[in-house]
């Protein structure tokens, strides 16, 4: 029997029963298997959002059942529906209250691009204003793109280092809107 690569980076258990592993290792399970989402539903793909965390696709297998209506108490914002020029400022506001290290999954056509709103009142995507990490395109998307966005968000988590969070990209998005 050979040994299997897997097993040499998993926590080991000693002989007195305790297992040891890296602190960096923990807080990287604990931030991906605990987001908290706050939902920014302005349009249908909100009510995806709704089908998603119902017992039916059961978005609780990843982490993500305690949805929160205060930014203060999330770190994931999940953005759907169309976003227009007088509401971003809020969008923004919202965004910095979420604590740190916080994610944005960016749902539907309208939020990742405008959709079919080409005009001067409709925001073309809100990475214009807000990092996003996860995209899903569609028009609205299924559930099933919602829970592949939160499982792309918790490898994204798994990879970065768990000590400190892109410190740089947030202030990339303060020079943009004051540029403005």
């Amino acid at each position: 029997m050979g040994v299997d690569a897997d097993f040499l980076d998993a926590p080991t258990k000693n002989e007195t029963g305790l297992i040891t592993t890296r602190i960096e290792e923990v807080i990287k399970w604990g931030r991906k298997n605990s987001l908290w989402p706050l939902p920014f539903g302005t349009a249908c793909c909100a009510i995806e959002f709704m089908g998603t965390v119902s017992s039916n696709f059961d978005i609780s297998r990843f982490g993500a059942e305690l949805v929160r209506f205060s930014p203060r108490q999330s770190d994931m914002i999940l953005v759907a529906g169309t976003i227009n020029y007088k509401l971003a400022p809020v969008l923004k506001r919202i965004y910095d209250q979420v604590c740190e290290p916080k994610f944005v999954i960016s749902m539907g056509a309208c939020a990742c691009s405008g959709g079919f709103y080409d005009n001067y009142a409709t925001v073309q995507g809100i990475n214009q204003f807000i990092p996003v990490d996860v995209f899903i395109p569609g028009c609205p998307p299924r559930p099933e793109a919602v829970l592949d966005a939160v499982m792309k968000l918790q490898e994204r988590i798994d990879l970065e280092p768990a000590t400190t969070r892109d410190v740089v990209r947030r202030h990339e998005v303060d020079t943009k809107l004051t540029d403005q």
